[in-house]
């Protein structure tokens, strides 16, 4: 028999072991209701990348270069280029075939620091036919505030390809734009202390109010107390509060794994160029009638022969037309459909499909839907 002191740590065990199974249970119900994290929702507003572009010469082409006579500024920047490294060609008369002008482009991303590579694209600013096997010359990135923040060189990689000759050709891909792989070597950083910012602002990649309003509470429940609040549909800003340890990189990076359910309009697009038709979920079609039908008319013409008998002694062989005519009003075809009550996107769109509705048909009902003001939801045409 157990004493008092073996049934009370008995009690106690299995306490424990209900606890760690309610736990358990409601974890795994948090992991089956998870919503999307902040982070894929939202763009921090002092965080973003940067443009880069840069005017430079591809040389080792196959002669499918720049014509010089057509495309006058690669002269110019075969004279730069040259002049720089020392060669003097003022007044000779070029005609090389293996250089094309390039305008060269990339994207400085935010926080990059001095010596690290990015990829670049290179495409063609002339007249070049290919710039396959073309390696780019230096070439000096400059932002939008004229700066020079990253240089460019290496070899061109080309998937596309051509070729052909004087009666047909073929072409694959585009031969006249490419991409060099770490091409570049940032040689300015842009100045930016993230840890020193006491407030922050989200900005929603899908403005809306009421996500906003999530985020926000979201935020103030995890860190129990208000430093989160939405100022409009697409910005909630964030205020480090004071006293309390850590940086603001660990604040966001907290911030960013919360999970939320994000709220959407009720919206309907359709591209009637392609018979695309993407509905939300929050559409709904108040009480009403849709009829649609289609008149259709086939009209068929045939040759008969018509001839004498085998014993007659007159009669000529005629050919005698015949017109056949088909009117299909669709009376055969279940073309109403009634909707009695408020009808959810499952159920019109099961309705349509029963009905035999093509995309082309229920872009018309949809259309005519929205007219009669029975679409509670925003109808965009592309």
């Amino acid at each position: 028999m157990m004493n008092s002191a073996e049934r009370y740590s008995l009690r106690h065990i299995t306490l424990l072991g209900l606890c760690i199974c309610t736990a358990f249970f409601m974890v795994a119900y948090s992991v089956s209701a998870q919503g999307t994290r902040i982070k894929d929702i939202v763009s921090i507003e002092t965080i973003r990348d940067n443009q880069l572009v840069g005017l430079g010469l591809v040389v080792g082409l196959d002669g499918t270069g720049d014509t010089l006579r057509n495309v006058p500024y690669t002269t110019q920047q075969i004279a730069a280029m040259l002049e720089r490294l020392g060669t003097n060609i003022k007044g000779v008369d070029m005609k090389p075939e293996n250089i094309a002008t390039v305008m060269v482009t990339a994207t400085l991303p935010a926080f990059a620091r001095s010596g690290t590579r990015i990829d670049v694209n290179v495409a063609s600013a002339g007249d070049a036919e290919d710039l396959r096997g073309g390696v780019l010359l230096v070439t000096p990135l400059t932002g939008a505030d004229g700066e020079i923040y990253a240089v460019a060189q290496g070899s061109v990689a080309i998937a596309g390809f051509s070729a052909g000759g004087d009666a047909s050709g073929t072409q694959q891909g585009v031969p006249t734009s490419g991409r060099i792989s770490n091409g570049a070597i940032i040689e300015r950083e842009i100045g930016f202390e993230l840890n020193e910012l006491n407030a922050v602002k989200l900005s929603l990649h899908n403005p809306d109010l009421t996500t906003a309003s999530r985020v926000a509470m979201a935020i103030n429940a995890f860190k129990g107390m208000p430093v989160a609040e939405a100022l409009d549909p697409s910005t909630v800003q964030i205020i480090r509060p004071a006293g309390v340890d850590g940086t603001m990189v660990s604040l966001l990076t907290d911030i960013e794994q919360l999970e939320i359910r994000p709220d959407q309009y009720a919206k309907v697009i359709i591209d009637e160029r392609t018979g695309i038709i993407v509905m939300g979920n929050n559409v709904t079609i108040s009480p009403l009638a849709v009829a649609h039908g289609n008149l259709t008319i086939t009209i068929t013409e045939m040759a008969e022969v018509s001839q004498p008998g085998a014993l007659s002694r007159g009669g000529n062989t005629e050919v005698v037309p015949r017109t056949l005519v088909d009117v299909d009003d669709g009376a055969k075809k279940r073309r109403l459909a009634m909707l009695n009550r408020a009808t959810t996107l499952q159920e019109l769109v099961d309705g349509l499909n029963a009905l035999g509705f093509g995309p082309r048909d229920m872009i018309t009902i949809l259309q005519a839907i929205k007219a009669a003001g029975a679409m509670q939801a925003e109808l965009q045409v592309l």
